[in-house]
Parts: structure tokens; C-alpha cells; sequence
């Protein structure tokens, strides 16, 4: 579809100009909408191919942030431009400067796509509403930095909260169901995942169901050593847990009664080893139960200079509602570490330097594509709200088998430090914004629909 630039013209008029493709069709419009705020309109021409011009009057009472370039969906008289796409999050600093703190470079490159794909696209927190006015102070950025705009609520809500304590603030669950509820505003990605309820659903689905390692809930000593009665070594982890952190890898010694523990704490790996199992349970969780945690089997990884690898997967929506792989790449274990998490001093690499270096097989990529979509198609059906991203971290066994061991609804992004990555970093940067423009359109043409299957 294309791309028109909109621009102000000084004229205290309600007159909107459009280039003749555009007029031929649709000149009897009387109304033109920004996010949730419409004005009346009288529609002109313009000589122009792809510049749409708006008069100041119009301008202001939109609230257009800026001169961009926008899409047109007309639909029943009224033409929408935009969209106008809010990214909503907390842990605001009150600072121009990093207003989002360690988070603002994400942020800024985040709205950096939205020229690409087209669409007006802010950050705004509970802070930022205004319900009275129906406006919202947004943060929007540019070369020159950041810069606080009012506009109108937004055509689609981006969630991005930082973590699963800020979500269940009851101001924000508030903020949530009011936009969606009341103001029909479509709101993708909430939540974070519990491992173990991703776990269950694809267990219930055979074409995926064969990727998961052998998993236990709320673990107890003999559930435990059930594991290590047909595995070597077994991961501890919290359901809620992320970033790999609070996993532990236990390790039973093949030729001695011995136990291995290892694990990160205060930013250091560190490997102990014990007596009996009974023992090393009891001093590393230091608590009766392992309640909120779950035991799963060690998968005997591929490994690069013993060291072993998994793969980081993102798929994404489009522009169209299809799932697709935004980006893979592969994480390599630092020395002594239980996870390949770059915090616990993982590298990066791409597939093509993981192949030189092992015999995994020609068409992996492809493999491991097929996988996680099919996982995308299966959690999008079974978990509540709209989902517009996931991260994958798979792993490959020396008999080709694939293994899932997590996935993430709101994926980091620290393998796109690898300068060789830039074009998946791009991609899965401006896919949220193309798949906002999809949800945009669905609540425009046929809301019903759209609100209904999110029920």
C-alpha cells in the first residue's frame, strides 16, 4: 500500500487536500481521523502525487505530531491517517535527556522504524493520560532527541511493560482494561509466560510435543532422582524466571557418588560439589520445597570448544497478521556458566559461523523455522489477548534433536550486538509497527470480528 507525506498548510480552514488518485475516490468524505480523534472536513485537490495537505485548523484539532509519512484507510466516510501506534510502559525517569533510563536506547530505536513502515508511533505511560481530554502527552523521538507531543489516544496499544510485578500494578491492569474495553483500542503482547504453562499446552499438541525436554513442577527429592534415573544431569529453574537468572544444573558424577551444583550468583559462575543430592537441594534453595520452580531434563547440547550452544529465535507478525522468523541467531555458554546468556558471559553467533565450526546439519535453519511457527500458531490460538512477538531459545542434541527450552513474550534483544545481525535487528524492530498497522486496519474494516476473537 503507499505511503503518503502529510503536511500542514497555514490556512484556518477544515480543508484537506488530496493527491488524485486519492480525490477521484474519495472526494465526498466529510470527516479525517487521527487515532480516536475525528474532525469534519471538506475535501480538495492537490496536483501532488504522494503529499496529502491538512490545514492548520485541521492540524491542531487532530493533534498530527509532526510532518511523516502516514497510510490512509478510508472506510465510511471517514479517511483514518496514521496509524497512530502507543508503546506503553513504566519506570519513566522525569529526564528528557533518557526518559525510559537504561531502556531509552531500545525505545528510541524502536520508534527509529517508524518512517519505514509509516505510522506516528510514542512512548506513554499512566502518567502521560489525560482522560478527560482524551489526549495523551507522548514521547516521540527524532535526530534531535526526544520531545514530549499531545495527541489523541492511539489507533493500537504495544506493550511494553518490563516486568511481570509492574504488570499486576493494579493502576496499570486498570489503565489496560479501560483502553481496551472502553475505548476499543486493540492491545497486543500482554503478559509474560509461565514456563510451565507453555509446557502443558504443547504438550497437548503432538506435531510439537516432541521438542520438550521431560519436565517436572514443583519438584520433590524423589521426582528429582526419577529424572536422574534416565538423565545425567537435570535444570532447576523458576517458572516465572528470566534472563537465565536463578537456573541451576545438576550434575551426578558417572564414576563416584558425588554431586555437582552449577550456578550464578552476585555476577559470578560458580560450580560446588556435594555428597548427596539431598544435601545440595537443601543448601542451594534453602527451603523445605521447591514450590514455583520446575526440574528438567539436561539436554547433551552440540558444543563449540566445549562449550555448548542453543539458538535464539524471534518470530514476529506482519504487516498481513502472518507469523514469520524475524531472526535466529546462536548463543554460546561462557566458561563454567549453566546458561549461554550473555549476562553470564555467552557470545553471539551467527548460523553461518556456527557451521564452520560444527557439523550441525545444511538445512537447519529451515528446521528450526518450521518448529517455531508452528509453536507461534499453537500459542496464539491458546493464550489470552492479541500476541505479536516471540522469543524461542532452542537447542540441538548430537542426534539432530530438536529441544524447546523456553519461550518469551517479551524477547530480549542482546544477540543483535553482533554487527552481523543488523538486518534481523531492523526487521524484528519494525514488524511490532507493521503489525500495529494490521490491528489498525482489523478495528477499523471489521472491529467485530477483531474484538471478539480477543475476548
Amino acid at each position: 500500500m503507499s505511503l503518503y507525506t502529510v503536511k500542514k498548510l497555514p490556512e484556518t480552514t477544515n480543508h484537506v487536500w488530496l493527491p488524485r488518485a486519492l480525490y477521484e475516490e474519495f472526494n465526498h468524505y466529510t470527516q479525517i481521523s487521527l487515532g480516536t480523534e475525528i474532525c469534519n472536513c471538506e475535501i480538495k485537490r492537490t496536483n501532488e502525487f504522494q503529499t496529502i495537505y491538512v490545514s492548520s485548523t485541521i492540524w491542531e484539532g487532530l493533534g498530527i505530531p509532526y510532518e511523516s509519512k502516514v497510510h490512509v484507510i478510508p472506510h465510511d466516510g471517514i479517511l483514518h491517517i496514521g496509524p497512530l501506534v502507543g508503546i506503553f510502559t513504566a519506570g519513566f525517569t522525569g529526564s528528557i535527556i533518557r526518559p525510559i533510563g537504561d531502556r531509552t536506547l531500545f525505545f528510541a530505536k524502536l520508534l527509529s522504524t517508524e518512517k519505514k513502515v509509516g505510522a506516528f508511533t510514542f512512548i506513554f505511560g499512566a502518567n502521560h493520560i489525560n482522560w478527560e481530554s482524551g489526549r495523551i502527552k507522548g514521547l516521540f523521538h527524532s535526530t534531535d532527541g526526544w520531545k514530549e507531543i499531545e495527541i489523541p489516544f492511539p489507533n493500537v496499544v504495544y506493550d511494553r511493560l518490563p516486568n511481570r510485578k509492574t504488570e499486576n500494578h493494579n493502576i496499570l491492569k486498570n489503565i489496560k482494561n479501560k483502553l481496551q474495553h472502553e475505548y476499543l483500542i486493540p492491545w497486543f503482547n500482554p503478559g509474560f509466560f509461565n514456563k510451565w504453562e507453555i509446557h502443558q499446552i504443547f504438550s497437548t499438541y503432538p506435531d510439537v510435543a516432541g521438542f520438550l525436554p521431560e519436565t517436572v513442577v514443583n519438584p520433590t527429592l524423589h521426582s528429582i532422582k526419577e529424572l536422574f534415573s534416565k538423565y545425567s544431569s537435570v535444570y532447576i529453574k523458576p517458572i516465572n524466571g528470566s534472563l537465565g537468572l536463578g537456573i541451576h544444573q545438576v550434575i551426578k558424577a558417572t564414576d563416584e557418588e558425588e554431586w555437582y551444583c552449577r550456578f550464578r550468583r552476585d555476577e559470578k559462575n560458580h560450580l560446588r560439589k556435594y555428597k548427596t543430592l539431598e544435601s545440595l537441594l537443601r543448601q542451594q534453595f534453602q527451603k523445605e520445597t521447591l514450590e514455583g520452580l520446575i526440574a528438567q531434563q539436561g539436554i547433551p547440547l552440540f558444543r563449540v570448544e566445549d562449550k555448548p550452544i542453543d539458538f535464539r529465535i524471534h518470530t514476529n507478525k506482519d504487516e498481513t497478521g502472518a507469523w514469520k522468523m524475524s531472526a535466529i541467531a546462536a548463543k554460546v555458554a561462557g566458561i563454567g556458566s549453566v546458561t549461554t546468556h550473555l549476562g553470564s558471559g555467552g557470545i553471539v553467533k551467527t548460523v553461518d559461523e556456527i557451521k564452520r565450526l560444527i557439523p550441525v546439519p545444511h538445512n537447519i535453519v529451515e528446521k528450526l523455522e518450521e518448529v517455531v511457527l508452528s509453536m507461534s500458531h499453537i500459542l496464539e490460538k491458546e493464550i489470552e489477548g492479541t500476541i505479536g512477538e516471540i522469543g524461542y531459545d532452542v537447542g540441538i542434541d548430537k542426534n539432530n534433536q530438536i529441544w524447546l527450552f523456553e519461550a518469551n513474550s517479551k524477547p530480549g534483544r542482546s544477540i543483535f550486538k553482533h554487527p552481523k545481525l543488523k538486518d534481523y535487528d531492523q526487521l524484528s524492530r519494525s514488524l511490532p509497527i507493521s503489525f500495529a498497522l494490521y490491528l489498525t486496519k482489523r478495528s477499523i474494516y471489521e472491529p467485530e470480528v477483531l474484538f471478539n476473537e480477543n475476548k
